[in-house]
């Protein structure tokens, strides 16, 4: 496992976090570190939704107008 440094965090704030958590400050930057590796970069999220909008035959036209039929229901 490779080591790093964490510069300009205060050890306290990290200590009191890791022990909400009830780990060590290790385990606790570690934790964050692997949550955060598993979060889609803003990249990926938008490739992912355009693989689902293109496979899903939905067209911007048909969004444009269910909205457009539900605002004018919602105004009466």
């Amino acid at each position: 496992m490779a080591t790093i440094q964490v510069r300009e965090v205060r050890e306290d704030t990290l200590r009191a976090d890791a022990a909400r958590a009830s780990t060590p400050p290790q385990a606790y930057v570690s934790d964050i570190r692997e949550t955060e590796a598993g979060i889609p970069t803003l990249d990926e999220a938008l490739a992912e939704t355009r693989d689902i909008a293109a496979g899903s035959g939905v067209t911007a036209h048909d969004i444009l107008d269910t909205l457009r039929t539900a605002r004018e229901a919602r105004a009466g």
